[in-house]
């Protein structure tokens, strides 16, 4: 059987290997919003500081939601200014959810790059292990040579998620309060059909991914097995790129809903279910 799980995640002790060995690595910190959020945090030694509003996403708009995707031409731009070569083994963390850097690994994955890995657990198994951090992330090098070619990783547009929904498993990786919603805030709940799946919900008690056969047996039994259409939103697609890196690592796969729940409110036409239930 395939390593998938090998394929999308990387320890911290496989890291610390790689950065010991030969050149190539590229380590990139996410951070949602570095224009009005700063870094004042530790960074791995070496990593680069990146802002997934500026640097991963396209501008925000009603359509396309909170975190469209780049203009291809733009991020091609953006990843040869981090030094990355089409040869170039690129790992993704961020000291949140994972959900930031779970956004940047299915981005880069999707722009033709599949040498791409999640640290798994983050920085905080990076600094739960003992490893050395630095308090200056890395300049970016410049000089990259990688091209971008779009189509790595499969979408879906509103019209395919509420299809979904209907005739198979789409997965809302927000969590439980966000799925609900609020009966007095109209705009809140989520698209009717789909199932409460929070992206959460993949990891174990330290905060890494559950192995591979929890992982296999866990969206298997929310209908991401094959056998019928399966998709993946959240708030603005980037907890259900999270999601997806714990489907891919289990063998299985799905597409984002790239705007998500941020661009199925932006048409007020869109139905919206609230309470426990599907819808």
């Amino acid at each position: 059987m395939a390593d998938t799980r090998s394929d999308v995640l990387i320890t911290v002790d496989a890291l610390a290997d790689r950065m010991a060995g030969p050149d190539g690595l590229v380590l990139l910190d996410i951070s949602d919003d570095l224009e009005t959020a700063p870094l004042e945090r530790p960074v791995i030694p070496g990593a680069v500081a990146v802002s997934l509003a500026s640097d991963i996403s396209g501008p925000a708009t009603k359509e396309g939601g909170r975190r469209p995707l780049p203009d291809p031409a733009v991020l091609q731009e953006t990843l040869r200014g981090f030094g990355i070569h089409p040869e170039s083994m690129v790992v993704v963390y961020d000291n949140a959810s994972g959900a930031q850097a779970g956004r940047a690994w299915w981005t880069l994955r999707w722009a033709g790059h599949a040498n791409v890995r999640l640290l798994d657990g983050g920085l905080a198994a990076w600094t739960a292990a003992g490893r050395d951090t630095v308090h200056e992330p890395a300049h970016a090098p410049g000089g990259g040579t990688i091209s971008v070619s779009p189509g790595g990783m499969p979408v879906i547009e509103a019209d395919d998620a509420a299809r979904i929904a209907r005739e198979g498993a789409l997965l809302d990786a927000r969590g439980k309060t966000a799925y609900e919603g609020d009966p007095e805030k109209p705009a809140t709940g989520h698209i009717p059909g789909a199932i409460c799946a929070g992206a959460k919900d993949a990891l174990g008690p330290d905060g890494g991914f559950k192995s591979t056969e929890d992982l296999q047996a866990m969206f298997k039994a929310l209908g991401v097995d094959g056998s019928q259409p399966a998709g993946v939103y959240c708030g603005s697609g980037n907890a259900a790129s999270f999601e997806l890196a714990g489907i891919y690592a289990a063998g299985l796969e799905a597409p984002l809903y790239v705007g998500s729940w941020s661009a199925w409110t932006g048409d007020p036409d869109r139905p919206v279910a609230q309470g426990p239930e599907r819808g």
